[in-house]
């Protein structure tokens, strides 16, 4: 039995959870999700839970067990409290700013860089214009708006200059060693 799928996922104050077949709705102050998954789970509501359970211990069942829970205790939390990804920027002359809806990078080349965030997601950026903050309530939109802002200019490992995840560590690398006298 799958650990994580025989978890019940406990429904937060002010969520409610429409199971039609196989597709789920998830309804919260923050919004609604759909999704639908395969027709190898059940997915039943018990004493104001959900609970994923598969028909056989085929390998595609056990496969979608855990993950088929995971995704709707991501969309429980994601309509109630909603996700926020921190990214820090580093260098002399990297920033960013919020244009309307939109994100402007000033990344050291020739042209600014912009990103348009998908519908759900949206910016913040706080004074200092070296931090930004991504949210929204589809985790997994939040994390690939961040990974796609991050892969404009990833963390080089000598002097820490790019753009990182708050809770990212660089290793850093020592630089040359310079000439001898």
């Amino acid at each position: 039995m799958s650990r994580i799928g025989k978890n019940p996922v406990a429904l937060a104050k002010g969520v409610e959870v429409k199971v039609e077949g196989n597709l789920v709705t998830v309804k919260g102050p923050k919004g609604t999700m759909q999704r639908d998954f395969p027709s190898s789970v059940a997915i039943a509501i018990e004493d104001g839970t959900v609970v994923v359970t598969r028909q056989s211990d085929a390998k595609e069942h056990r496969a979608m067990h855990g993950t088929t829970r995971s995704l709707i205790a991501n969309m429980v939390q994601g309509v109630s409290e909603g996700y926020r990804k921190h990214l820090i920027i580093e260098g002399t002359g990297y920033r960013a700013e919020a244009q309307g809806l939109n994100l402007m990078l000033n990344m050291g080349f020739s042209h600014p860089v912009l990103i348009e965030p998908p519908s759900g997601v949206t910016f913040e950026v706080p004074k200092g214009n070296k931090e930004v903050f991504i949210m929204g309530i589809d985790k997994e939109a939040v994390g690939e708006v961040a990974a796609k802002i991050r892969s404009v200019r990833p963390p080089e490992p000598y002097k820490g200059k790019g753009i990182r995840y708050s809770d990212e560590v660089i290793r850093r690398k020592a630089g040359k060693a310079g000439a001898k006298k």
